[in-house]
């Protein structure tokens, strides 16, 4: 194992074993190396490594801390993986949100404010019958965010932020060479809302699976 290997994995056992707590200073830099068997140089990176991913927060002139720990954080360092994604792949992104995003939308349908929903609805009548295809993404990524979240589970809203990024270009190229994209985007919004008007959970997961698996198929027959 590569010292900074060493170092991070060190410095993780000791996160993990509660010896380190969330927003917890790290002991100055000599006293840590000495107590983890380290040279301060390995120590030095392994902590620019974990500042990366959102483990640790370095705050210059006042120290090394552990960050919240926040899902939300951390997910983070997905999303910019996820950023690198090649073309190929989108039907592997695409395939993971068909399989999360009816689920979430399924878990929301039960404790979804109403003041939500009606949000969720003015944004989708702000919208119009016949909006730019960028101005319909914009929508459709803020309209399946504001159900997720309600959905209360942090994780899952984390994972679906972090997969949306490359499927995004995928709908914005769907809009603008499908014939009745925008339509059927629409109408699908409105069929999930409906749904999550109606407490009916497994109406919103089988609308939330039709809207994804639309794009998903489109894709397919154009690759």
């Amino acid at each position: 194992m590569a010292v900074t290997d060493e170092a991070i994995e060190k410095i993780k056992g000791m996160i993990v074993s509660g010896a380190l707590r969330p927003g917890d200073r790290l002991p100055k830099e000599s006293e840590l190396a000495a107590e983890l068997g380290l040279s301060r140089n390995s120590l030095r990176e392994a902590v620019r490594a974990l500042s990366l991913i959102r483990i640790l927060d370095v705050r210059q002139g006042d120290g090394t801390y552990v960050t919240s720990l926040d899902p939300q954080l951390l997910l983070e360092a997905m999303s910019f993986v996820v950023d690198f994604h090649r073309d190929d792949t989108v039907l592997e992104f695409l395939a993971v949100r068909r399989i999360l995003e009816p689920a979430a939308t399924a878990l929301a349908a039960a404790i979804i404010p109403e003041s939500q929903l009606d949000v969720l609805e003015a944004q989708l009548t702000a919208l119009g019958t016949d909006p730019s295809v960028e101005e319909l993404v914009a929508c459709d990524l803020e309209f399946h965010r504001g159900i997720v979240q309600a959905a209360g589970n942090s994780v899952l809203s984390s994972l679906l932020d972090g997969l949306s990024g490359p499927t995004t270009r995928a709908r914005i190229w769907r809009g603008l060479t499908q014939e009745d994209a925008v339509s059927r985007t629409l109408h699908e919004h409105r069929a999930i809302l409906g749904a999550l008007r109606d407490r009916d959970a497994e109406a919103a997961r089988s609308w939330a699976t039709v809207h994804v698996a639309s794009v998903e198929q489109w894709l397919r027959s154009t690759l």
